[in-house]
């Protein structure tokens, strides 16, 4: 199938709502964020594990697609969202990657490939520390918001909890991150 120029210009809901009727269709919303996804995820749990995290991340969007909330606009909450889902259920993996980097000082992320440049980490062994030593819930919604770059309201969405409590876990994550970095702002 070809995919008209149309669709790849439309949102994202109009996507899923296509993509019912023609499935194919649904290939332009992983075209459009599996990259960061990746990303993403290879930052939370290292390069070997993205792959497989993004591929169930889309399998799942792909079977639930018909109750996508199609006056969202935008997919990218709801796609960090089940990709947070699966993040959790590896969270060993992500446990493991961070004390190999605080032994090491060699985050698997770098060694494999630099990603724009600069890979958080891959400068500062504290802050994987700090990270580390965050409630999971408090970690998932700093790297959400630092990482994926989503705000608050989206974060709420991915993470299907009120937007104050997106807020809270901010502040807190913050604050605990300020601590262990011996930072007073």
């Amino acid at each position: 199938m070809i995919i008209h120029s149309e669709i790849v210009e439309a949102d994202d809901a109009s996507v899923i709502g296509r993509s019912l009727h023609e499935p194919d269709v649904f290939a332009v919303l992983f075209d459009r964020h599996a990259p960061l996804l990746h990303r993403y995820v290879a930052r939370r749990l290292g390069p070997a594990e993205a792959e497989d995290v993004v591929a169930d991340a889309f399998l799942a969007a792909f079977q639930h697609r018909a109750e996508y909330d199609r006056t969202r606009t935008d997919a990218r909450p709801w796609l960090y969202g089940i990709t947070s889902n699966l993040i959790g259920k590896r969270r060993r993996a992500e446990t493991a990657l961070y004390r190999a980097y605080i032994r090491s000082g060699v985050h698997p992320a770098v060694a494999t490939a630099v990603e724009d440049g600069v890979n958080t980490l891959a400068v500062n062994r504290p802050l994987a520390r700090a990270l580390l030593a965050l409630k999971p819930a408090d970690r998932d919604v700093l790297l959400l918001v630092a990482w994926a770059e989503l705000n608050y309201r989206e974060v709420a969405e991915a993470l299907a909890i009120p937007a104050g409590t997106v807020a809270s876990r901010l502040n807190r994550a913050r604050l605990q991150i300020r601590e262990a970095l011996g930072e007073r702002e």
